[in-house]
């Protein structure tokens, strides 16, 4: 674990202990320890294929670890979860979710949908005006009640994303797991998408960033934790972990130049 990590009321958010996970025929997490605490905001830093996805369906339950002796998953302290339980206090932003969405759905109902972990509303779930104004309410947290009528096929890619993030928060999660978030944005929607990732840690909201791009990195990331062919290869403090020499290990180039301004980070 970070040993910068402080303690908190609440138990862990993620605890992971000697976690390996299968996928088809090969170990995609090899004997993995993580544990990231209520309220924290990290950054979950590998290149595709590094197991970063396997590590999300492993936090989301999707994906079992290997049974083991010593070998165990808490989220929140619980090693047992009913997965629509679990959404209601770790909202999720994914690529894969962004993919599902039909372009005739509308802002509001993306963002409802979220109360039944579906794609859009089906004609069988019952909307409560106390859903609706909670959705209402995400929307406008993130300046976006403008799409609450506009179909997603009609939204800019950085519009939708808003859109997204609004459909994790309405349950008030929290924390939020973001799942390569700035994948398909253009320059202008990845600005956004990460000036709207500031405003929810600063608000103090838990955050966990799991990405390939070091530019998602946030100026509010307190801590990093590299992951390479299924291992924890680092974690600590940002400014300890962000080094030439380390991404260039973790991205398997011979030279890097690592820049640092204001608190965000760019690679060449």
């Amino acid at each position: 674990m970070y040993a910068g990590a402080m303690e908190r009321a609440y138990p862990a958010l993620i605890d992971l202990e000697h976690v390996s996970v299968m996928r088809e025929d090969h170990v995609a997490l090899h004997d993995v320890r993580l544990r990231i605490e209520d309220g924290e905001r990290v950054a979950i830093l590998g290149p595709n294929g590094s197991g970063k996805s396997t590590l999300i369906k492993t936090i989301t339950r999707d994906l079992y670890p290997l049974a083991r002796k010593g070998s165990h998953v808490s989220i929140f302290g619980l090693e047992r979860w009913n997965v629509f339980e679990l959404r209601s206090l770790l909202g999720i932003v994914s690529n894969d979710l962004a993919a599902a969405q039909r372009d005739s759905v509308s802002g509001l109902e993306a963002v409802l949908s979220g109360f039944f972990s579906s794609v859009g509303i089906g004609s069988r779930v019952a909307v409560t005006p106390e859903m609706e104004r909670r959705a209402m309410h995400a929307l406008a947290r993130l300046d976006a009640a403008y799409l609450a009528e506009r179909p997603l096929g009609r939204m800019s890619s950085g519009e939708a994303r808003r859109v997204l993030v609004a459909r994790a928060l309405v349950h008030e999660p929290r924390a939020l797991l973001f799942d390569e978030p700035s994948n398909s944005l253009d320059l202008f929607a990845q600005r956004e998408l990460r000036e709207t990732m500031r405003g929810l840690a600063r608000s103090g909201l838990g955050l966990v960033l799991v990405t390939h791009h070091l530019a998602d990195v946030i100026p509010e990331i307190e801590r990093v934790v590299l992951l390479r062919a299924g291992r924890v290869i680092a974690d600590g403090a940002k400014r300890e972990i962000l080094t030439s020499a380390r991404m260039a290990e973790l991205f398997g180039i011979d030279e890097v130049q690592l820049v640092e301004h204001n608190g965000s980070y760019h690679l060449w």
